[in-house]
């Protein structure tokens, strides 16, 4: 497979512009395919390059990780599984929970054999951790992917050693930085730019400040958009609990920012709720401080969750989407977030 012509077609035919940073990734993706996927068991055993199941890639927002990732992920013919990590780690603690197996090494064992039966390569994009119960678990689990020989690709805004920085509890995270560390080829992607802010890229629904005019620009807007259109009334049970979506009609769902990110609902409350929309409109998105940070996490993990669906957005916002404040804690993650929030408001809506 020649990588890097491929990838210099892929650019041309999306009209994507190439750089020698992006260049030297796929170089390095290129050595990672032939040691993993095209070579025999001999030419492994003699390589002088050190072989590792797992390519993580890292740099900030809107350098081209995803796209660069996605293009080689594409490529594999191998069984594979895109994934995202919150949707993940639900899918292991649903397994747990239907076992109902007492014994933590025997249900990871059991949900990696799982694994392995149905996949040889797992995508995780923009990987964070920020669960303390994920944090504590994720050493033994991926030790034992990398045993059953299941490859892995990721990318992330931070380098491995500073994942879950700050977290509660963080060493008990420190054997799974050093299994990553061991097995990972990590690599990072520097570009000045981010493309999601360029001029050919420019925000088309988002709406602000907070006041009688811009309320007056997205009901107008919503109107639009949901015309002839029926209202319907949709009730999501995720385990249990209930969430009423008011504003329904036929997948065009709005919610207020405090329906979604001032509750008790986390990324599994999310994807069920989504499963149901096309296109979403978020009132009312505040500013954020650390008397707000439960919030703005909350907002953070669900910007994800609908970007990694290509659900796009309309918002209504305090202040430009420039101008957002953080709480200390997340003032890191938020940047991929802000950048999202630039695609996902002016990625065309069919």
């Amino acid at each position: 497979m020649n990588l890097e012509n491929l990838f210099k077609n892929f650019c041309k035919k999306n009209n994507l512009e190439i750089n020698v940073y992006q260049l030297a990734i796929i170089d390095q993706l290129k050595s990672f395919y032939k040691l993993n996927f095209n070579q025999s068991i001999f030419n492994k055993l003699f390589s002088k390059i050190d072989l590792k199941p797992a390519f993580y890639l890292y740099g900030g927002v809107g350098v081209g990780k995803t796209m660069i990732l996605n293009f080689f992920f594409n490529l594999v013919e191998d069984k594979k599984l895109r994934q995202h990590f919150n949707e993940f780690m639900l899918s292991f603690h649903d397994f747990a929970h239907e076992r109902k197996e007492k014994n933590e090494e025997n249900v990871i064992n059991q949900f990696v054999k799982d694994l392995k039966s149905k996949t040889k390569l797992i995508y995780f994009d923009e990987f964070q951790v920020t669960n303390i119960v994920d944090a504590m678990i994720l050493g033994k689990l991926f030790e034992q992917i990398f045993k059953e020989n299941i490859k892995i690709i990721l990318t992330s805004n931070t380098k491995i050693s500073e994942l879950y920085k700050d977290g509660l509890q963080r060493d008990q995270f420190k054997p799974f930085i050093k299994i990553m560390e061991e097995q990972c080829t990590e690599l990072e992607l520097k570009i000045e730019d981010d493309y999601r802010k360029s001029n050919e890229n420019q925000k088309q629904r988002y709406f602000y400040p907070l006041n009688q005019e811009t309320n007056f620009k997205i009901n107008k807007f919503f109107r639009t958009i949901t015309k002839d259109k029926k209202h319907l009334s949709k009730i999501i049970n995720v385990k249990g609990r209930e969430f009423k979506i008011k504003n329904f009609y036929e997948g065009v769902a709005r919610f207020d920012f405090d329906d979604l990110c001032n509750q008790n609902l986390g990324a599994e409350d999310y994807l069920e709720i989504i499963k149901n929309c096309k296109f979403i409109t978020l009132d009312n998105i505040p500013q954020f401080y650390d008397v707000n940070s439960n919030q703005q996490q909350r907002f953070i993990t669900l910007i994800d969750v609908l970007y990694d669906k290509d659900i796009p957005l309309a918002v209504t916002a305090e202040k430009n989407i420039d101008q957002f404040t953080s709480s200390r804690l997340l003032e890191n993650p938020f940047k991929r977030t802000v950048s999202r929030l630039y695609e996902l408001t002016s990625v065309e809506i069919n």
